[in-house]
């Protein structure tokens, strides 16, 4: 079987990455990719591989996942070790220790404050017939919600907006510099929580024990704090992205204009059809293992394509296809799966559904102004601006 190789600089693979990973997918049930820090990826291709691979304890997640850039104080590093790249039984307590703060029930309650803040920010837009709905609605909106919900007051959130673009605009000088800041930040976050206790995440985090009396450690709750922080931008292009697919497909528009009962089922089948994130955080073989006939070494990086895995018609009905109605009979990969299913994905989802209906409910009219541009970023679907007419 050939197995098909995917070049990370081809305009192709980064301006249109359903078409390019799609061909791919039909081709082999596993491509590859060279890239600089990881050497050789071997990329799988469809829904049913890349389950096992998220979900198979013989695919690891380790530090070799994650690439380490120099310059980062000594002192930071250990609250640089997130839940992300801990597999195994470390990685199982930890999120033992962390998932009642992450309840549906605490999800449905966010409802409220969230659409508050969404009715705040529309109602503060720019006047004008156009306005860029990404600059000024979906890209400051996740950070004001996460900061409520984790229990960072108002008169720090400047900051952490400051960490987040820092984080936004890659892994280079900047995210490097911003790490102390980051770090100190959450550790103050914690320390306050701790002397005045409130009705929100860390407080939660910080009430949490086991049956066997365990607990979080300062480091491990620092950890989880900042990383929850800043991985809780993703709704951003989550939003933008839906936005732009319901523009350009105005009958699946309609359908939910007509009825906003749609919108649950709709933001699943967005994440599934325009989601932002590409592929999935590199795993290490254990072993040799074989994925549709092809066999893969021991110690080998693997990654799932969650951009082809979502559009494989082995998996979905005419894959390609918007559909807001389509019943989620198969789950799609949006959030990940297995042991590192995303923590937060039940606040990204009532967040974007609400985002998504104050927008749809208030602009009736609304239009692309102009054409959307895609960032070229290999491990994301993202758009440059998302000017809109009202």
């Amino acid at each position: 079987m050939t197995v098909p190789e995917l070049n990370p600089a081809d305009p192709a693979v980064l301006l249109d990455p359903f078409t390019a990973y799609g061909r791919a997918r039909e081709e082999s049930p596993v491509a590859r990719m060279s890239l600089p820090g990881l050497g050789t990826l071997w990329i799988v291709t469809r829904h049913a591989d890349a389950r096992v691979v998220l979900g198979d304890p013989r695919f690891e997640v380790n530090s070799a996942s994650f690439l380490r850039l120099p310059g980062i104080p000594e002192d930071c590093l250990p609250y640089l070790r997130t839940m992300a790249e801990i597999d195994g039984p470390e990685h199982t307590r930890l999120r033992r220790l962390a998932a009642p703060a992450f309840t549906a029930r605490r999800a449905a309650a966010l409802r409220s404050p969230v659409e508050a803040t969404v009715e705040a920010m529309l109602d503060a837009l720019p006047a004008g017939d156009t306005v860029d709905l990404h600059e000024h609605f979906a890209r400051p909106l996740p950070m004001e919600v996460i900061c409520e919900l984790v229990g960072i007051p108002p008169g720090d959130r400047a900051r952490w907006r400051e960490h987040g673009a820092a984080v936004a605009a890659g892994h280079g000088g900047a995210f490097v510099a911003a790490i102390p800041g980051i770090i100190a930040d959450a550790r103050a976050a914690v320390a306050r929580r701790a002397a005045e206790p409130g009705d929100d995440l860390i407080s939660e985090l910080l009430r949490a024990r086991a049956e066997d009396g365990d607990r979080l450690s300062e480091v491990e709750l620092v950890t989880l704090v900042w990383h929850l922080v800043l991985a809780g931008q993703t709704p951003t292009n989550l939003v933008t992205n839906g936005l732009v697919a319901l523009l350009d497909h105005p009958d699946q528009l309609a359908a939910l204009r007509a009825d906003p009962a749609l919108l649950p089922r709709a933001v699943e089948e967005l994440t599934r059809w325009a989601g932002p994130q590409l592929l999935t955080t590199p795993r290490y073989t254990r072993e040799e293992v074989s994925i549709g006939g092809v066999v893969i070494g021991a110690g080998q990086a693997v990654t799932a394509a969650i951009v082809s895995a979502n559009r494989d018609p082995r998996a979905f009905d005419d894959p390609d296809r918007l559909d807001v109605t389509r019943p989620p009979a198969v789950g799609h990969l949006g959030f990940s799966h297995g042991p590192h299913f995303c923590l937060g994905a039940a606040f990204a989802r009532v967040q974007t559904e609400v985002a998504l209906a104050a927008v749809l409910r208030r602009f009736p009219d609304l239009a692309l102004a102009q054409r959307p541009e895609p960032i070229p970023d290999g491990g994301t679907w993202r758009l440059a601006s998302l000017v809109v007419r009202r």
